[in-house]
């Protein structure tokens, strides 16, 4: 067994058996900015009570050098991933001393050091199993204890973790921070970071609560922060919650730190949240990115009672946690910020997510079967974040806006600091709602898949709305017309659709909308009258909700092979140049260039694809200067021109500083731009150096690290595809800029000799790499084949293979068998 994966049952036994107290941390980060030193010393101190005599550790780093329990020296014995305890007693005092290991992979201790100054930075990551990387621990979540952090590191430096500094200790050179300890936590939400990082306090007050403020970001990149319009988004969170739950903001300061290389969008550490430096943009940016760094934000901030006051038990129950933070996070965004259009967004873009996860084979029940650490670390996904969060919005319709949030308002005041399981909630829901909730759960909670409704016609008229896979659902059917150019909404009917086939009366529509308001969780399709409207009048429906929900139902039906790809990119090409909504239009856009990579028939794609480079680069020229929309084609031109050398000059122009006005060519532009050039043979070596020399940034040399990759010869693919595999120096962000230089242009000719070395290598690499960087390789360089064969010969002989492995390859066999199927049936 791999003891490095927990099981459910094993920790579950450890948590009957031990009663932790105080965890005392002391990490000595001194030798951080050396870049020979691997490793840092690190110290930890538990107190616990435990009615067995002997348990484990977890620990994960380059050695283990004293363990004393009860002030006795004990035996080393340790294996790499557990450390073993024997002679406890009642109550103990364990002092475990270890060298961590600095990490390059966004798991533990994450160390960057940036070109721009040559400053060093850290940042811990944990969840769901990594703070073993940095401390001896008991790793599951319903394990909390009061952690006190010490930490010793260079002067100078910010210092920070989960609660504020309480004394600090000034040597030469060096400085030692001690912080106050936390409240009762579980290991994966502690939080450490150090580095020279730039900060920029505020203030949040309510009544006679005061909370500090705090924005942290790396020095060069202190420029692009946006710090107000974050505290901004920050206190006005902070309003809204306290007032939802009824329960004060428990963790004392709040601060957010932008960091490099990371592998999430942000994490939800108690008074020290982490997000990606993704959500700073280095040039221009859209309205819809700064809406989409909003909603993190408040979703993050929902997790400080969602996850942090209370816990779920074990990982089947994550969705306490996460769907409701991903519901919590557009819902706060559209009544307490300036970016009312959140649930339009969610609508179109993060429910198809959710759609994706739930047609695949290995998709799961919302309260999912976690069996151990490997399967939690891939359930946070479609599923447990944007399906919960769709079902929660059901829920709200099923049972009232006040009925949920108070039913919530209990849940936090019977449970804080606590742990709890799926019935824990849903008593504090029933008590409220007057509901028995038990039906709901079972339909919604506690079943796989996903229902698909449309309409059809008796022999003697009747309308019936049929939907497989049936569920209950409260929705809105809503009827538009098409009035003096505009498409609106006349009438709209509320109904409960329970079973398979229901009697519907509804008056002739040019539109008819089955999930008006998106109320629900299902894939609506569109009737033929509403699809000839469409084809015609999609941009001049009024509604942004209402275009979102049919671009939803457009993208589900060609993903599903029922519109032809051909189709559905004509009604782009028609309607997206007037969307005008950036957020709908950003989740277009990447879903047409998606269409013709994968699902066009290979014998028409290179006409489709020049003919949406032609829109593109059109539409791009007649955008208005300095908009939202300019921009957002003109990264969707560079996107394209990797695919199709066509415009190859004007792709040279915008390098050259000759771009449509109003239009800001930044760093990251640029990089898209020359990395089109260098994947269709017309820019080389020498020009990435020149563009390195110009942004030599950490970012600069992840794009240029790509950029070289990318180009069109078979020797650099073989280059990629050796360093991905066997340089186990890359980071977790040049390791993508590998894989994704290895697939530059879709050159299945380049690339095809490697289908076989893959399969060869996969089984490998999961037992020899970190789950995170394992996961990138095995799901970046699947081959793009055009025969099943390989994968369902791998699978076939590797019935024993770790089931989180597997579950990625049929995953990525699916998506494949998806594509192939929808292509022959274009052709």
């Amino acid at each position: 067994m791999d003891t490095a994966n927990l099981t459910r049952e094993e920790t579950a036994a450890r948590s009957a058996a031990v009663t932790v107290h105080r965890i005392r941390v002391e990490l000595d980060l001194t030798g951080a900015p050396e870049r020979a030193r691997t490793g840092f010393p690190t110290v930890t101190t538990l107190e616990f009570s435990s009615t067995v005599d002997a348990i484990w550790l977890d620990f994960i780093g380059e050695g283990v050098q004293r363990v004393c329990v009860n002030g006795v020296d004990q035996e080393i014995v340790y294996d790499g991933a557990r450390i073993a305890l024997s002679g406890l007693v009642d109550s103990n005092v364990v002092r475990v001393e270890a060298i961590g290991a600095y990490s390059r992979s966004g798991e533990g201790l994450h160390r960057f050091h940036d070109p721009v100054d040559d400053e060093t930075y850290l940042y811990t990551q944990y969840e769901p199993a990594d703070s073993r990387r940095v401390m001896a621990c008991f790793e599951q979540p319903d394990m909390k204890a009061e952690y006190t952090f010490v930490v010793d590191a260079p002067s100078g430096w910010e210092v920070l973790s989960n609660q504020s500094p309480t004394h600090t200790d000034l040597g030469v050179g060096v400085q030692r921070v001690e912080f106050a300890p936390t409240l009762p936590i579980s290991s994966y939400i502690t939080a450490v970071a150090a580095g020279p990082y730039s900060r920029v306090d505020g203030e949040w007050r309510r009544d006679d609560q005061s909370v500090a403020l705090g924005v942290f970001v790396r020095r060069s990149l202190a420029a692009h922060l946006e710090a107000e319009e974050i505290l901004e988004v920050t206190r006005q969170g902070l309003d809204f919650f306290t007032d939802a739950f009824a329960y004060p903001y428990p963790w004392g300061k709040y601060d957010q730190i932008f960091v490099p290389e990371y592998n999430l969008g942000a994490m939800e550490n108690p008074g020290l949240v982490t997000f990606t430096e993704s959500y700073l943009s280095r040039g221009a940016a859209t309205d819809a990115q700064r809406a989409a760094r909003a909603n993190t934000i408040l979703h993050e901030m929902a997790h400080m009672w969602f996850g942090d006051l209370v816990t779920m038990t074990w990982w089947d129950d994550l969705w306490l946690k996460e769907s409701f933070a991903d519901y919590m996070g557009a819902h706060a965004s559209a009544v307490a910020t300036r970016y009312h259009d959140a649930w339009v967004t969610f609508a179109a873009s993060r429910k198809a997510w959710a759609y994706q996860q739930d047609q695949l084979p290995t998709t799961h029940p919302i309260v999912a079967d976690i069996t151990d650490l490997e399967a939690a670390k891939l359930n946070f996904d479609g599923i447990t974040y944007a399906k919960g969060a769709a079902v929660l919005k059901q829920l709200v319709a099923f049972v009232g806006d006040e009925a949920f949030f108070e039913g919530a308002r209990l849940y936090f005041a019977a449970n804080a600091f606590g742990n709890t399981t799926l019935d824990d909630f849903l008593v504090q829901l029933s008590a409220v709602s007057g509901r028995d909730m038990s039906d709901w759960s079972a339909a919604w909670l506690q079943t796989s898949g996903m229902s698909t409704l449309w309409t059809e016609t008796e022999a003697d008229g009747r309308s019936i709305l049929v939907q497989t896979d049936p569920r209950p659902h409260r929705l809105r059917i809503g009827l538009y017309e098409r009035v003096d150019g505009r498409v609106l909404r006349r009438e709209q009917r509320e109904l409960d659709v329970v079973g398979e086939r229901t009697e519907i009366d509804l008056p002739d529509a040019d539109l008819m909308l089955l999930n008006d308001d998106d109320l629900t969780y299902v894939k609506a399709r569109l009737d033929a009258r509403s699809l000839a409207t469409v084809e015609e009048s999609l941009s001049a429906i009024d509604d942004p909700l209402a275009r979102a929900l049919v671009w939803s139902s457009l993208w589900n039906a060609t993903r599903d092979g029922e519109l032809a790809a051909a189709r559905y990119l004509e009604i782009v090409r028609t309607h997206a140049p007037a969307e005008s909504n950036i957020g709908l239009l950003t989740g277009v856009l990447a879903n047409a260039s998606y269409t013709i990579r994968h699902f066009v028939a290979e014998a028409s794609r290179d006409q489709e694809q020049r003919r949406w480079v032609e829109t593109v680069w059109s539409t791009l020229e007649a955008a208005d200067a300095g908009s939202d929309a300019q921009l957002s084609w003109a990264r969707a031109f560079a996107t394209a021109s990797a695919f199709d050398d066509g415009h190859q000059e004007q792709v040279r122009a915008l390098l050259d500083g000759q771009a449509p006005e109003g239009l800001v060519i930044d760093p990251d532009l640029r990089w898209q731009l020359l990395t089109a050039l260098v994947t269709t043979g017309h820019a080389d070596l020498a020009d990435v150096a020149a563009e390195q020399q110009r942004d030599d940034t950490g970012d600069g040399r992840t794009a240029a690290r790509r950029a070289r990759s990318s180009r069109p010869d078979a020797t650099v693919r073989r280059e990629a595809w050796d360093s991905a595999w066997n340089d186990l120096a890359l980071s977790n962000d040049h390791l993508d800029a590998e894989i994704g230089g290895f697939r530059a242009g879709g050159r299945r000719d380049l690339v095809s000799g490697f289908d076989d070395e893959y399969f060869a290598r996969i089984g490998q690499v999961w037992g020899a790499r970190s789950i995170e960087i394992a996961r990138r390789l095995v799901v970046g360089l699947f081959p793009a084949s055009d025969s099943l064969e390989p994968v369902d010969a791998w699978l076939a002989a590797n019935a024993e293979a770790p089931a989180a492995l597997r579950r990625l390859v049929i995953e990525q066999r699916d998506h494949l068998a998806r594509e192939l199927r929808v292509r022959v049936a274009q052709a």
